[in-house]
């Protein structure tokens, strides 16, 4: 099969692939379209991020049709409309035609959206919905959320809506941003440009100086500064990045802070099909219940080293407006 992959000078580069024998439990997928995250260049940057990489081909969650399966599937059949999360389960990433994984980390299509919009789904959505099962956040809770406009933030954004949490103030890094905020229900007073000089006094001055109770940190570095910075004593600071810096810690352990620590690696490190079934059947139900709508798109291009690159370019720069950037792998 067609494949762009990652070569022994981490350079992306087109390939012809050949997939191993399918497994009972599996499912195979042919890819009509995939998501870039930030992790996919961050492996390639970061030593960290790097011990992630389970094949040549990155890329972690995608959505298509079922061509082949298991003698044990028994779920699925051939034509199946599907989405999936497959980090470092599946035969390879999704930076290609195909993919074979454990039928567990595959659900239905939810049917009131396309493939592009259900490829932009899994990742970010089970990590918001991460956060949800392990924060106890109440209604009226002060919240603070950083990267509110990208993949998780946005997801986690909707998921406080959803459930009548309000006293939300979230940052946002362009026009385009804070307006995707505007539209879902953010005051514009609630929405800061995180670039702003004075920032944390801002923050300090939303919760009417008496601290934030839970600060959601999406975007790590000087903003997981700002987050321990306006948290009150014994609030509770979610991480999402693994960037928080040394400064930051050193507050959060001054103020007595509940740190969660959110990653879905432990679930894929102990091949915990259930955890991503759960997560992406609770996704095609809200999706399907138009209880949250799908993320914003932007369909950067077909599947080339090219457009990869340009992806995560987009991706490390911080100009994706907010979109969940898509590949139509065919």
């Amino acid at each position: 099969m067609n494949a762009v992959i990652l070569d022994k000078d981490n350079q992306l580069i087109n390939a012809e692939v050949e997939l191993p024998q399918l497994k009972s439990n599996e499912v195979k997928i042919k890819i009509l379209a995939s998501a870039l995250n930030p992790i996919d260049y961050q492996m390639r940057e970061n030593e960290f991020e790097r011990r992630y990489i389970f094949s040549p081909i990155l890329g972690r969650e995608g959505a298509g049709i079922v061509t082949d399966k298991g003698s044990d599937v028994s779920e699925y059949a051939i034509g199946d409309e599907v989405f999936f999360a497959c980090g470092s389960m599946g035969s390879n990433g999704t930076y290609a035609a195909y993919i074979q994984l454990p039928a567990g980390l595959v659900a239905p299509k939810p049917k009131n959206i396309s493939f592009e919009q259900a490829a932009a789904l899994p990742t970010a959505g089970i990590t918001a919905l991460q956060v949800f099962d392990r924060a106890a956040i109440n209604p009226q809770d002060h919240i603070f959320l950083t990267g509110a406009s990208g993949g998780v933030g946005l997801f986690v954004l909707k998921l406080l809506l959803a459930n009548g949490i309000k006293n939300i103030v979230a940052t946002a890094g362009s026009m385009g941003s804070i307006e995707k905020l505007r539209q879902l229900g953010l005051q514009k007073d609630s929405i800061i440009n995180y670039r702003k000089e004075n920032l944390t006094e801002i923050i300090k001055l939303k919760s009417n100086q008496q601290g934030i109770d839970v600060a959601i940190d999406a975007v790590g570095q000087h903003l997981s500064e700002v987050a321990a910075a306006v948290l009150k004593p014994y609030g509770t600071y979610i991480d999402i990045t693994h960037f928080t810096t040394a400064a930051a810690r050193d507050q959060l352990f001054s103020s007595a802070a509940q740190i969660i620590n959110i990653s879905n690696f432990i679930h894929a490190q102990r091949l915990n099909y259930p955890y991503f079934k759960k997560g992406l059947d609770r996704i095609r139900h809200t999706i399907e219940q138009e209880i949250i709508q799908p993320a914003p798109i932007y369909l950067i291009g077909n599947l080339s080293p090219e457009t990869i690159e340009k992806g995560h370019l987009m991706l490390k720069n911080n100009q994706t407006q907010g979109n969940k950037l898509i590949i139509q792998n065919q």
